[in-house]
């Protein structure tokens, strides 16, 4: 038999197992989540490395897949990270109005393109091209850039849109250039040769 004392002391012990116990059964979940999330989010991430690596081996019979895998992985991923870097947590428009009224230092589509054709340079690929391309030069709607990546030899508008900008926080939008339900595209140089006959057309002012 327990003594009064000893069985305040018996019922605190036990108590405080139960409550341990409880504790432990409420935090385990939460790491599971966590840990399922970030499977999730690893699993999604190589799934669209694996679609983009298609659509880059689809660009022609030429094409390296090792190539193709490397230029997937670079587009998929890196633009996440600069996302974290240039903290673009709103969507594209409202990013952009922070960048032009200097709450955000990058994270217009320019950025994305320019960040994105420099990484892919960088890998020395030989049997595939980059490009870039413009949409809404010539009009007022807002002017959008992009990098377009072709089999080598191929001409631009055969290429694979990659747009990091387009859905927002650096997830990466593709398709074919012919394919943009959105835009149409012109070549950068194409553009930057019309900028300069207009100019050379417009009277200067005063």
């Amino acid at each position: 038999m327990f003594s009064r004392r000893g069985e305040r002391r018996h019922l605190r012990a036990v108590a405080l197992s139960m409550l341990i116990a409880a504790l432990a059964g409420c935090s385990a979940p939460v790491v599971s989540t966590q840990a399922s999330e970030t499977s999730a989010s690893a699993s999604a991430q190589e799934a669209r490395i694996a679609e983009v690596a298609a659509e880059l081996r689809a660009l022609g019979p030429g094409v390296d897949p090792a190539e193709a895998e490397r230029a997937a992985r670079i587009a998929v991923l890196k633009p996440l990270d600069w996302a974290r870097e240039w903290r673009v947590v709103d969507p594209p428009l409202v990013h952009n109005f922070k960048v032009v009224n200097g709450f955000r230092d990058k994270g217009v589509c320019q950025d994305w393109a320019d960040a994105l054709e420099i990484a892919l340079h960088a890998e020395g690929f030989r049997t595939l091209e980059l490009h870039r391309a413009i949409a809404n030069a010539r009009n007022l709607s807002l002017e959008h850039a992009t990098v377009v990546v072709t089999a080598r030899g191929q001409s631009w508008e055969q290429g694979l849109i990659l747009d990091p900008w387009r859905l927002g926080q650096g997830r990466l939008w593709s398709a074919r250039v012919q394919e943009d339900p959105r835009y149409t595209w012109e070549s950068r140089e194409a553009v930057r040769a019309w900028h300069r006959d207009w100019k050379a057309r417009t009277p200067a002012a005063g």
